[in-house]
């Protein structure tokens, strides 16, 4: 169940607040020193797959899934060097995104403890 009944999705406004969500994200991390250089410069083709991928993640339609398959998000990260600190990075870039986007204060913190999972998970090597 969650907290404030509906999905996470719903709670959060949907498509539009997820778009500003995104949109806020992406420019945080291609300006962070761990972040940035792990990413194409071409970033719209990764804020797609971005929304798609937390449209389900959030308990919204399969977008991700419909489209790619199974997320299989682990094995997809692999090729990139993820260190607890980039984690980290990523999570606080995200933070301040939610932020930004205007998301209710105590939802934020939801959402982000959602994102912690996968964002701990991807971690596949020691330092930064």
């Amino acid at each position: 169940m969650e907290p404030f009944g509906g999905s996470l999705y719903e709670q959060m406004g949907g498509a539009p607040v997820l778009r500003r969500v995104v949109e806020a994200f992406y420019p945080k991390v291609q300006a962070h020193p761990l972040l940035g250089p792990l990413f194409p410069e071409d970033i719209m083709p990764v804020m797609e797959k971005q929304m798609l991928f937390l449209t389900q993640f959030f308990g919204g339609p399969t977008l991700y899934s419909d489209q790619y398959g199974h997320p299989m998000m682990r094995a997809r990260h692999m090729p990139f060097p993820i260190t607890r600190e980039r984690a980290d990075a990523w999570l606080g870039c995200m933070k301040l995104a939610l932020s930004e986007a205007g998301l209710d204060e105590e939802l934020a913190r939801v959402l982000l403890e959602r994102l912690q999972g996968p964002a701990y998970h991807f971690i596949n090597q020691e330092g930064s």
